[in-house]
Order: structure tokens, then sequence, then C-alpha cells
């Protein structure tokens, strides 16, 4: 499809929603913690709400896929953009009521994050639509899609902070409700263009599909297919290290060689600007590039240098540097795997085998933590990054010595992708 003014208008309304969204995800991501560590002074508690969002958020993005493929993409995101609005608005209303004790505050973030679990992958599922209506090349709306998730993150979290400092935590609740409401009008405005699928009725004698065995046919094809499951095991298993990298190596390198905690946001800043980079530059020239190589080369030099160089303890400018050149290997990644995930997709299946493997990425975050705590106080923290770090490269590079990754490479249009036989 070639593209034309009402394709750019869906393009640019897509990224827009997606950057309110995340900017008022990361107020959420600051605000909840702190709220409950001010009014209760428990780590536990705290642990235990971040538990309390992504359990359900894990678990609801699995079972969302089917009801997802029935009654659309974008339905399904404004919808739960619109929930979530009344239920993150409540949290704040009920706390200036004296209404919000802890077990209630449990229930609110978990219904939060089951709501947000089917919006995010819903969300995901119309890079496709989007695809198609702007007549762009996979890469270019990934790349896109990845570069503007990366800013939104880190300007929200600055913004998060601020917003924090100046309103309290409870406040600053208000304003992430108002951005889910405003991400999903957007959303809803721009993509206006892509049909609501229709549901196929069954003719006579051919029996109906229950919603358990349609999240089976999910399962069972992205189970078939070995790329597919191959990248949802390797994205879950980086997750899980890259979570240890963030949450305890980091710090425990920052305190130990005296560079504090400033160090620590100097080398994410550092790392994410740079992966900002490197996705506008795949979304520019992504569809010319060889995938397999760019995919190789990108998490070689954006995997286990970074662990070495604090393994050894390089001085902070040899840090810095070294997460430059791995942040942009790392903007590269998620555009590339991303336009594979959507090219092997049929469309009758996108929303449940795309939501089953976001969440099989996710699934093992909430274990990175305890496995970085439990390296370092068993091994030491130099022994810890040399382990973790080979574990990172053993997982990214297996990829190198199986011919079937080699299928990457090769570019199916997303208008072929009617068949869902595999």
């Amino acid at each position: 499809m070639t593209r034309d003014a009402s394709g750019r208008t869906m393009l640019w309304g897509y990224l827009v929603a997606v950057a309110i969204s995340i900017t008022g995800t990361r107020v959420s991501m600051i605000a909840i913690p702190w709220l409950v560590l001010t009014t209760t002074g428990s780590p536990v508690k705290t642990g235990l709400v971040a538990f309390a969002e992504m359990a359900p958020l894990v678990a609801a993005q699995v079972l969302s896929g089917p009801l997802t493929d029935r009654i659309g993409a974008r339905r399904m995101a404004v919808s739960c953009s619109a929930a979530s609005t009344v239920v993150v608005g409540m949290i704040p209303v009920l706390h200036l009521a004296g209404l919000l004790s802890f077990p209630v505050l449990l229930g609110m973030v978990a219904v939060a994050g089951a709501l947000r679990g089917p919006g995010d992958a819903a969300g995901h599922a119309l890079i496709p639509a989007v695809v198609e209506r702007t007549g762009s090349a996979t890469e270019r709306v990934t790349g896109l899609s990845g570069a503007v998730e990366r800013t939104a993150s880190m300007v929200g979290a600055a913004v998060a902070g601020g917003l924090v400092a100046l309103v309290g935590p409870a406040n600053a609740l208000l304003v992430d409700a108002a951005s889910f409401a405003l991400a999903g009008a957007v959303l809803w405005w721009a993509t206006r263009g892509i049909p609501t699928p229709k549901r196929q009725v069954p003719e006579v004698g051919e029996a109906t599909s229950s919603y358990l065995g349609e999240l089976r046919d999910g399962w069972n094809f992205m189970r078939k297919d070995q790329v597919l499951m191959g990248i949802g095991v390797m994205v879950a298993i980086t997750n899980l290290l890259d979570q240890a990298w963030s949450s305890v190596l980091v710090p425990v390198w920052a305190r130990d060689s005296g560079y504090g905690v400033a160090a620590v946001g100097l080398l994410g800043a550092t790392f994410g600007a740079a992966a900002i980079l490197g996705s506008v530059v795949a979304a520019t020239y992504g569809e010319r590039l060889p995938r397999f190589k760019v995919y190789l080369v990108g998490f070689f030099i954006g995997g286990v240098p970074r662990f070495v160089a604090l393994a050894v303890g390089a001085p902070l400018w040899v840090v810095l540097v070294v997460g430059f050149v791995g942040g942009c290997g790392s903007g590269f990644l998620n555009p590339i795997l991303g336009a594979v995930l959507f090219e092997r997709i049929p469309k009758p299946l996108m929303g449940r085998v795309s939501s089953m493997n976001i969440a099989m990425s996710w699934s093992l975050i909430p274990f990175g933590g305890l496995l970085g705590g439990i390296a370092v106080t068993a091994i030491g923290l130099s022994p810890a990054l040399f382990a973790i770090g080979t574990a990172y490269f053993l997982t990214t590079m297996l990829p190198a010595v199986q011919p079937r990754w080699r299928e990457i490479d090769k570019r199916t249009p997303l208008a072929e992708r009617e068949s869902v036989s595999s």
C-alpha cells in the first residue's frame, strides 16, 4: 500500500499515544512504590505491591490474546486505557478519603496490572495494521516505536521524579490516570481507519472454537515455529539477566567503586540515549540491513562488554564508552525482532501469539533482582559479573550455530500473513 496523508496521521498518532502511555506508566512506577514506602515504611510491602502488579500483568497478557483477536487490537487497547483511567484515578481519591488501606491498594494495583498487560499487548499488536496502512517497512515502524518508547521512558522517569517530589505520590497518580485517558483518546482517533475484525460465523455442522481452544491454537503455533519460540525464550533469559544487571550489579558496582549513585544514573542515561540513537538508525536503514548479522553484532556489543568493563574495574569513562557503544547496538535489536515477530504471525492469530510472546519475554523479570543478589552474595561482584555476562553471551550467540535462525533474513510482506498454517 502506498503512503498517504491518513497513513502518516495514523503512524504519528500511534507514536504519540505510545509516548503518552509510557510517560504515564513511568509516573506510576515511581509514585506507587514511594506512596507505599512513605505511608507504611515497609520495604517488604513495597515489594509486594510491585509483585501484585506484575503477576496479573503477565497472566492477563497470556489469557487476553483470543479476546484481542475477537474484538480487535484497537478496541482492546482503547478499552483498557479507559478502564485504567478509572482504576488508577481511584487510588488518590481513596487515599484522600482515608480509605486506602494496604489490602485495598494491593487489589487496585493488581487490577491496574491486569488491565495494563492486555492493553500493552494490544497496542503492540496494532503495529502490523499501522505498517500496512502507511506502506512503510516493518523495521521503520518498529524502529520508530522503539525509539519513542526509550525516549518516553527516559523523559518519563525524570518527569515522574520531579512530579512526585512536587505534588506527592498520590496526586501524581492523578496525572498517570489522565495520561491513560489522553493516550486512549489519541489512539482511538489516530487508528480509526483500522477495521474491527468480523467474527466468522461457522457453517452448518462446523464446531465453534472455545476460548481455551483459541488460546491453545496460539500456543501451538508459537511452539511449532522454532524462530518465534527461540525469540521468546532468548528474550526472557536476557530480560532476567538485564534485570539482575540494572537492579543489583550496577548499584553494587557504583557503591564498591566509590563512584556513587550518580554513576548509576549517568550509565543508565548514556546507555538509554545511545539505544534511542540506534533505534532511529534502525528505523531509517533497517530494511536494507541483513537481519541475522545485525542481530549477532547488536547483541555482541550490547551484551558481554558492559559486564566485563565493570568486572575488571575499568575507569568510569571507559564504562561509559562501553555503555554508549552497547546502547547503540541494543537499539537495533527490538526493531529487528519485532519485524520478524509480526511477519511470521498470521493475522487471525496476531493477538494471542504476540501477547503470549510478550508475556513469555516478561515472565522472568521479577526474578532478576533475586538472581543478582544471590550471585553477588555467594561469589562476589566481579565473579558474578563474569558469570552473568557469560550466560548473556551464550544465550544471545547460540543462534549463530542454529541454522533455523537464519530465516529471520527472509522478509515476508505483511499482506501475505493470512494463513494460520505454520
